[in-house]
């Protein structure tokens, strides 16, 4: 097989190189944008509301009427609730982003 000729197939390593730190830049554009992006969720029919930014929890609103002394726990998983929610927003968009990014090629997680 001559060197370049991958099964019949001519490439030019030097433009699939190129490719790939263009992929590489616009990627890490994309991250950076992100990054700076807010996701917000609400639970407990809009009881608490959770920001985050980046992989931070930025803002969180209770309403009054989710603060019952008698039921702490109520109030301390509605927090949880949200807060996740909103992280797992940030993550689903971060994924999407990068797969739109890459077309699918199916990267491996942590590469981005």
């Amino acid at each position: 097989m001559k060197p370049g000729n991958f099964g019949g197939m001519n490439m030019n390593m030097g433009n699939l190189m190129k490719q790939a730190q263009k992929l590489q830049q616009e990627m890490a554009v994309k991250q950076a944008e992100l990054q700076e992006r807010e996701f917000t969720s609400a639970v407990g029919g809009g009881a608490v509301t959770a920001t985050v930014k980046g992989q931070s929890l930025v803002s969180l609103s209770i309403k009054p009427e989710a603060v019952d002394p008698d039921d702490v726990e109520m109030l301390q998983d509605l927090i949880v609730a949200a807060v996740n929610e909103a992280l797992k927003e940030a993550a689903e968009a971060v994924a999407n982003e990068m797969k739109n990014l890459t077309g699918g090629m199916g990267l491996p997680p942590g590469l981005f």
